[in-house]
């Protein structure tokens, strides 16, 4: 096999956990009740190249290729915070968002922790601008003729 049919997240361990999902419409209900990413939860973007079209408003791009060896140090920040959950996207949450967030929840769960959720965004990026205006709203630098392609 050669080294550019390895794919990335294959020098990492597999992740343990299994990723527990979170709705959009929670994640909505959030944003409605004046809670704030950033502050209340944390919103993380795992694209890297595919990061176009805008994101979720508050949310800190943490690309899934360079994510694993700074998990201790994100949690290390986290844990220092007010924060309860964390939660994970890609474009559709079904490879990036899920294996950042079961690596999150694997380490937090290595450390004890209780007080931290490690959670994947259903449907990702891409469900959350197909569920309409309420959703797209919410969205920094959001660019409607990327997601009409």
């Amino acid at each position: 096999m050669t080294a550019a049919a390895i794919p990335w997240h294959a020098i990492y361990p597999a992740p343990r956990s299994t990723a527990v999902g979170i709705c959009r419409e929670e994640v909505l209900q959030w944003f409605r009740a004046g809670k704030q990413a950033g502050r209340d939860f944390v919103l993380v973007d795992l694209r890297r190249t595919d990061f176009e079209g805008g994101t979720i408003r508050g949310s800190i791009n943490l690309p899934a290729q360079s994510l694993y060896p700074t998990i201790p140090t994100v949690y290390s920040l986290l844990n220092q915070s007010p924060v309860k959950e964390v939660v994970w996207y890609c474009g559709s949450s079904k490879g990036r968002g899920t294996r950042a967030a079961s690596w999150f929840a694997d380490y937090i769960e290595q450390q004890g922790e209780t007080r931290l959720r490690s959670l994947v965004l259903e449907g990702g990026i891409k469900g959350w601008v197909a569920a309409g205006e309420e959703y797209t709203d919410l969205m920094d630098e959001f660019d409607a003729s990327v997601w009409a392609k």
